[in-house]
């Protein structure tokens, strides 16, 4: 056998082995990163730490509130206050009989209402929340405010935004890791977070896909049930939003399609959520 032969067999035998060091590497990649959605159990792909998420949902949350203070008196500001606290409570104990107490880590819990004329609402990772007064004139009531924001901390706890900002981290800096886009592309990081959860209309937010919608419908009436609020008023909320017709949808709506396919999801899982209703937690 040549000499050259043995060096093109000694290559190949290489390259084989890296591949497969490759092939497992992903495989343990795709074993820690895939988690499951509460209710549904779709697995999902969170590829970024959600510890660094909320270390930098901290110092986006703080620019926010520097450009938009928030209100700090008056009966919505207390509104706003007390769904939170209530629906924060909920949270809490159906993640922990769920045994998900875990994705609750890190988090902090704040919700402030800022005086804007957007019809928004948001939920960081790490549990800060803020709704514009805006919305209050769409949610109407105590009840439909709960309804909302069980939807937006939804997203959070389900981890969309991690899904999302995995998704737009491969796709604009070529998936590198999130410590170093932060250092080497702190702008466009930034830009790529505030998108991820619905942060300053300005920026276009990434579009939630029509399975992450169905799992914050579903969860946010389970996390409105319960902390008292009846989740069959869910059902009046998204058809005042769907009788909009063709205005201009809400801020927060912009990528939460209210039409009658929803509407009906939600109708179909109601038992279930009043089956999470203590009217008496309220």
């Amino acid at each position: 056998m040549s000499s050259n032969h043995v060096k093109s067999l000694l290559y190949f035998s290489d390259m084989k082995r890296s591949s497969r060091n490759l092939i497992a590497f992903l495989l343990l990649i795709l074993v820690w990163a895939c988690t499951k959605v509460p209710i549904t159990n779709r697995r999902q792909l969170n590829m970024l730490p959600e510890g660094q998420l909320i270390d930098l949902s901290l110092s986006s949350y703080a620019s926010f509130l520097k450009k938009h203070p928030a209100i700090t008196a008056g009966a919505e500001a207390t509104m706003v206050k007390s769904v939170g606290s209530k629906i924060e409570k909920s949270v809490s104990a159906f993640m922990t009989q769920q045994h998900l107490a875990d994705r609750l880590t890190g988090y902090q819990w704040e919700f402030n209402l800022v005086n804007d004329e957007e019809a928004n609402a948001w939920c960081m990772p790490g549990g800060k929340v803020v709704v514009y007064s805006g919305l209050l004139p769409l949610t109407k009531d105590e009840t439909g405010l709960a309804i909302v924001m069980g939807h937006e901390i939804a997203h959070a706890v389900a981890r969309h935004g991690n899904e999302r900002m995995s998704q737009a981290l491969v796709t604009q800096l070529g998936g590198i890791a999130l410590s170093v886009a932060v250092k080497d592309q702190p702008g466009m990081t930034q830009d790529i977070f505030l998108q991820s959860y619905g942060i300053g209309s300005q920026l276009g937010m990434l579009a939630y896909s029509r399975k992450h919608e169905t799992e914050a419908d579903k969860l946010g009436m389970i996390f409105a049930a319960m902390a008292g609020y009846d989740p069959q008023l869910a059902i009046g909320f998204w058809e005042r939003m769907a009788a909009k017709g063709g205005a201009k949808p809400p801020e927060f709506l912009s990528t939460h399609p209210s039409d009658q396919t929803r509407i009906q999801a939600i109708k179909q899982f109601m038992p279930t959520a009043m089956k999470y209703y203590k009217p008496e937690s309220k």
